[in-house]
């Protein structure tokens, strides 16, 4: 089964230790990061796609996804 992730966050430290220890759990980048201004907050916004694969488990919406 494959498993998909968006991870978010300010562009700050924080969201490169969140994005590191998914790579580390063994998650894989998608594609390129994404990032847009709030205006709102006045911060950068980051977003990364990561995918993982996971044998022996069935897919279910109550499934959290960090624990992977």
């Amino acid at each position: 089964m494959k498993l998909y992730r968006f991870i978010t966050g300010v562009d700050d430290s924080e969201f490169c230790h969140r994005v590191t220890q998914a790579l580390n759990k063994g998650w894989e980048l998608q594609g390129s990061p994404s990032l847009t201004y709030d205006a709102t907050r006045g911060a950068t916004i980051c977003g990364q796609a990561v995918t993982k694969d996971v044998e022996g488990e069935t897919y279910s919406s109550e499934m959290k996804l960090g624990d992977y």
